[in-house]
């Protein structure tokens, strides 16, 4: 592991502290940018990876966060039945823009602006799961309960099939 950790990590770890969370957070040499890559280099399941995914409402612009097990993808519609109107994938700026973070590094928690959080039910079926921590190469573990608790989202099925 790496000990260094960048501003997003301390931005993060920041948030976990003043939300109850103690430091769990984990450095990696390697990168933890994808799911699968996240499952490598932590030793775990991809269904483990608690992946954050903005999105953007169509209408109002609003981002919208997704936490979604590695192992599934989001059905867009199904999202848009939970936002009330259509979603998009926003671009990189966007994302950056309204959480603070780049894509692959995007955390649960410690974003610049508030955002409607929904989980992937799949999610509450681990016992623990990994959220990014702010960086490409550094990620965090919790449990399905905390994760609600520290971000307030709502738990729903999203997953794609």
């Amino acid at each position: 592991m790496n000990e260094k950790a960048g501003t997003g990590v301390e931005k993060v770890k920041k948030a976990l502290q003043e939300l109850g969370i103690p430091d769990r957070i984990r450095i990696f040499t390697q990168t933890t940018r994808t799911s699968q890559d996240a499952a490598e280099a932590i030793g775990c399941e991809v269904a483990q990876i608690a992946k954050s995914l903005v999105f953007r409402g169509r209408e109002s612009g609003k981002p919208v966060l997704v936490i979604a097990s590695g192992a599934n993808r989001v059905n867009e519609k199904k999202l848009a039945e939970h936002t009330g109107e259509p979603v998009q994938k926003p671009d990189a700026d966007f994302v950056r823009e309204h959480t603070g973070y780049v894509i692959g590094g995007v955390p649960p928690v410690g974003h610049i602006n508030e955002i409607t959080s929904f989980i992937d039910e799949d999610l509450m079926h681990v016992a623990e799961i990994w959220g990014a921590a702010g960086s490409p190469n550094a990620v965090f573990p919790l449990t399905p309960d905390e994760l609600v608790k520290i971000t307030g989202g709502t738990v729903v099925s999203i997953k794609k099939g």
